[in-house]
């Protein structure tokens, strides 16, 4: 069983502090900056990611963090860590732009390019999920005591299919039509993840860019509730193995006696193989 380097609940604790900082600000009217990658960075990550990181490197200094908002650590560098902490400060800032509440924050330990602990908090709701290798998947409310969680190890008919409000595309398209009968829930950013985790859907295909800080967190916890995410090869998704922080596309499901690669049609998987 992994030993976190810090206690759980302190995890949660730092976790529920950055959503406190992230709140702060969606309660004012914010200014929306654009990154190099045209995506949207507010003052709330930014708030975040200083708190978290000042926690973490205060606490585990022998630890390296690599966070969103600091990702221009050379390969050089990163390719010596064994061990280090993996956040995405605000995961889901369209989310965050657009008020809808579907926005959290994610912190992963990764340990030789796999998650092996993770935690995201919900800031709107004050929800929490965290699970660790080993050790179980959690799901804690507000003010309440944590309960165990568990994918559906069997899918439902209708299959139901967690997908994204904000990053919908052909590439899903195809996959559902291949899918066949199904039924939809739009969620944003990793909480498309958790629904998987919980039991409440079966499969979050995404056929679209991610960076690895978008998904360490969530993988930790689904595989800790039983569930698998892995690579349209059905390979395990895998950390830090390059100088590009860039994930290929990748399925969470639970239901592990699928191939649901072979939902992919034989163009788009012979893409994917192409562009790693």
């Amino acid at each position: 069983m992994t030993t976190p380097p810090l206690p759980l609940d302190d995890l949660i604790d730092i976790a529920r502090r950055a959503g406190e900082a992230i709140m702060k600000v969606y309660d004012t009217d914010f200014a929306v900056q654009e990154k190099s990658d045209s995506s949207p960075l507010t003052e709330a990550d930014m708030a975040a990611h200083r708190l978290i990181v000042g926690e973490l490197e205060a606490r585990t200094p022998e630890i390296p963090v690599l966070s969103e908002e600091s990702a221009s650590i050379p390969f050089e560098t990163r390719r010596r860590w064994h061990r280090y902490w993996l956040i995405d400060p605000l995961d889901g800032t369209r989310e965050f732009v657009k008020r809808n509440g579907e926005f959290t924050v994610n912190i992963a330990l990764i340990e030789d390019h796999q998650p092996v602990l993770g935690v995201i908090h919900v800031p709107v709701t004050g929800l929490t999920y965290f699970g660790r290798r080993d050790g179980g998947a959690f799901k804690q409310e507000p003010g309440a005591t944590p309960r165990v969680i568990h994918v559906r190890p069997r899918h439902r008919t209708p299959v139901l299919v967690a997908g994204s409000r904000s990053h919908a595309g052909d590439s899903l398209k195809r996959f559902l039509a291949n899918l066949g009968e199904h039924q939809i829930i739009s969620m944003g950013s990793s909480l498309k993840s958790c629904l998987v985790a919980e039991g409440k859907a079966d499969i979050y295909p995404r056929l679209g860019p991610t960076s690895e800080w978008d998904t360490g967190a969530a993988q930790a916890i689904v595989e800790a509730a039983g569930g698998r995410i892995t690579t349209t090869d059905m390979e395990p998704l895998r950390y830090n193995t390059r100088e590009s922080l860039l994930n290929p596309h990748f399925f969470v499901f639970g239901d592990t006696s699928v191939d649901w690669s072979r939902y992919l049609g034989d163009d788009q998987a012979s893409r994917q193989k192409r562009a790693r």
